[in-house]
C-alpha cells in the first residue's frame, strides 16, 4: 500500500498534525475528524489530488450498487471521472504539485474513498514534483472533463455513483 500528501509546497520535511481549516458536519464519534491530523490518500485515490490546491472539482466512480447502464452513462470505458471548470484548465496545464509519500505504518485507513490519518507526526520518504497535471489523468484510467459550471452536476449525489466534491466553495455559481 502506498500512501500519498499533496501541496504545492516544495519543501515541507515533516507532516505535523492540524486541524482542518474549514471543519465538516461528522458523524456520531468521528468528530475527532476535524481535528489535528495529517491526511493521507491511497495509489487508487491519488488522481482525486491532481489538482491545484483551491481547485474546485468533482470526483465520480461507480460503486458496488451502481448499474451497469449508470456506470456507461457516466463513466463509458474509464474507472472514474475528474470534472473541473474551464478557467481552471490553464492551471491545470501550467502549475506543479508535489507528491510527497508517506510511511503507510503510520497511518489508519478511514475505510473511506481511500483517505488515511495519522495523529503523530509524519516524516515523507519520498517527493516528486508533477506538472502538466492534465496528463496524469487517462494514465490512470480517469478521465478530466471540462465544465463552463460545475454547478448542473449537483444532482450526481442522488445516483449510485461515488461523488466526491473537493473546493466546491470555490466554483462559480455553486451556492
Amino acid at each position: 500500500m502506498r500512501l500519498f500528501h499533496f501541496s504545492d509546497d516544495p519543501d515541507i520535511a515533516i507532516f505535523e498534525p492540524r486541524p482542518v481549516r474549514i471543519p465538516s458536519i461528522r458523524p456520531l464519534g468521528r468528530e475527532w475528524l476535524n481535528g489535528p491530523l495529517v491526511w493521507a490518500i491511497d495509489g487508487d485515490h491519488d488522481f482525486m489530488y491532481l489538482f491545484p490546491r483551491d481547485c474546485p472539482r468533482i470526483l465520480v466512480w461507480a460503486t458496488s450498487d451502481t448499474p451497469e447502464a449508470e456506470r456507461r452513462r457516466w463513466l463509458g470505458d474509464w474507472r472514474a471521472v475528474a470534472f473541473v471548470e474551464r478557467h481552471w484548465l490553464e492551471r491545470l496545464e501550467a502549475e506543479t504539485i508535489h507528491r510527497y509519500e508517506m510511511p503507510a505504518e503510520e497511518f489508519e485507513d478511514l475505510d473511506d474513498a481511500g483517505m488515511w490519518v495519522s495523529r503523530r507526526r509524519v516524516i515523507p520518504t519520498e517527493r516528486v514534483a508533477i506538472s502538466r497535471l492534465d496528463r496524469e489523468f487517462a494514465p490512470r484510467r480517469v478521465e478530466l472533463r471540462v465544465l463552463d459550471s460545475l454547478r448542473p452536476l449537483k444532482g450526481l449525489w442522488t445516483t449510485s455513483l461515488h461523488v466526491s466534491g473537493i473546493r466546491l466553495r470555490n466554483a462559480r455559481d455553486w451556492e
